[in-house]
């Protein structure tokens, strides 16, 4: 297996007019069918972002209203425990999106036919940027369950645009920003390896490792 190190020399050495040939071959075309911002049967809607997206959001004045942390993004519930409140509890890695009520992303809205919008989508992370495709890369995330098609290096994930016309320019945007999340997502993973340090929470305390070392649920920094 290689090490990260050496997956983000490959990240960084990828092609993006290969990319955008595999994009192409696949096709998509965004039918603003909200899938992808909304909770599956099973699990609420978790789509990674990274601390400096956060922030991007929390600074932005393109919006109606202000947004902190908490409003933003959540612990990635995965490796947490339950409380007996129905909160949760330990350490876990990395932020996801938050979600309203429903489990949907918090950014998610529909318009009166039911036609899917994101209202933060001009900041809206690399996650959301490249769905429904992916790279081949062991140190970069797969979302939303196993590929349905694949082309190359790219994998392409269940979609309901999938298999329809792209354009040159569409497609080379695409993979520009799948190249760049790739990059990012092994940086993320090699700057959280280096600045990992076990804690010990406090009872019905989440802590959150991420690059940029041990948070609270808040994105406060724990040494704090």
């Amino acid at each position: 297996m290689q090490s990260l190190e050496a997956e983000l020399d490959d990240a960084r050495q990828l092609s993006i007019a290969d990319l955008a040939d595999a994009i192409e071959s696949i096709g998509f075309e965004c039918t603003r069918c909200g899938a992808c911002c909304k909770a599956d049967d099973a699990d609420d809607h978790t789509a990674t972002v990274f601390p400096d997206e956060v922030r991007n959001l929390e600074e932005s004045d393109e919006y109606d209203e202000e947004y902190d942390w908490r409003d933003i993004a959540r612990p990635m519930p995965y490796g947490l425990s339950e409380t007996d409140d129905g909160g949760l509890e330990g350490e876990t890695f990395e932020w996801a999106l938050q979600t309203d009520d429903c489990g949907d992303c918090t950014f998610y809205e529909e318009d009166d036919a039911g036609t899917g919008a994101c209202t933060a989508h001009d900041d809206r992370p690399l996650i959301c940027r490249t769905y429904p495709f992916s790279v081949a890369l062991a140190g970069t995330s797969q979302p939303m369950g196993e590929a349905v098609d694949e082309a190359g290096m790219v994998r392409a994930h269940e979609c309901e645009g999938l298999g329809r016309d792209i354009s040159r320019d569409d497609a080379e945007e695409l993979a520009r920003a799948l190249k760049e999340r790739a990059v990012r997502e092994l940086e993320e993973a090699i700057a959280v390896r280096d600045e990992y340090a076990p804690v010990d929470p406090d009872p019905g305390e989440v802590v959150v490792h991420d690059s940029e070392g041990a948070k609270r649920a808040d994105g406060t920094p724990l040494e704090e």
